[in-house]
């Protein structure tokens, strides 16, 4: 089955361009376009789509609060892959904390397109480019700003974790994949799926990259 796109953004070429690329792919499919976040959040209920290509900055509805509104809403398995101009971006990172899966820039080629969404739609965190670190890590920062979790509240949280669960968080913020986790901890992949299953129940996370995010706010990682 092929993975179902919609792409919200308020530049057309941007919207045509992305739709090309990714239709192009034999396991994609572009099933519809939004010119701001309102109506991304509407096409979604519609359309139901595996990944949202979405933009930050837009009209009506900014892609911040798009997404928060598509990933908490009930019983959808929409994943968001934020789209960007800047790396280092404050917003990407609030994106990041309201629920996209990961970010790529709009500069990226085909293959990166079509790569970053299947991740995202496979369920797992667009975190392995050094740069998405490297934004986590700046941005982590801001965590003492209204709204952020909060290195205190955060400590009390991962508390309830086990000693190898919260090995598996700081790792997952490291960026390192369910593989790569397992042969550091020297154990089966398998076993990595559940602890990150485990870490994700107990501390309330959507995926992998709240939970890289929830490391660096309860500085279980430090920035740099």
């Amino acid at each position: 089955m092929s993975i179902r796109v919609l792409i919200a953004d308020d530049q057309m070429m941007v919207r045509e361009g992305f739709s090309v690329l990714l239709n192009a792919m034999p396991d994609i499919e572009v099933v519809g376009e939004a010119v701001n976040g309102r109506e991304a959040v509407e096409r979604v209920r519609q359309l139901a789509p595996d990944v949202v290509l979405m933009d930050i900055r837009m009209p009506e509805m900014n892609g911040i609060d798009a997404t928060r509104e598509i990933v908490g809403g009930d019983g959808t398995a929409t994943k968001v892959l934020v789209l960007t101009t800047f790396d280092l971006d404050e917003y990407v990172y609030q994106a990041l904390r309201a629920g996209a899966s990961g970010f790529l820039l709009k500069d990226a080629s085909a293959r990166q397109l079509a790569d970053g969404v299947r991740v995202v739609a496979a369920g797992e965190a667009l975190l392995a480019p050094s740069v998405t670190r490297r934004l986590i890590t700046e941005f982590s920062k801001l965590s003492d700003r209204p709204g952020a979790v909060g290195a205190a509240r955060a400590g009390g949280a991962y508390g309830e974790l086990t000693e190898r669960e919260t090995e598996v968080l700081v790792l997952i913020a490291q960026g390192l994949s369910n593989a790569e986790i397992a042969a550091r901890l020297v154990v089966a992949e398998s076993t990595i799926k559940t602890h990150v299953s485990r870490v994700l129940v107990k501390l309330g996370l959507r995926d992998r990259t709240q939970a890289a995010v929830f490391a660096y706010e309860a500085r279980l990682v430090t920035p740099g």
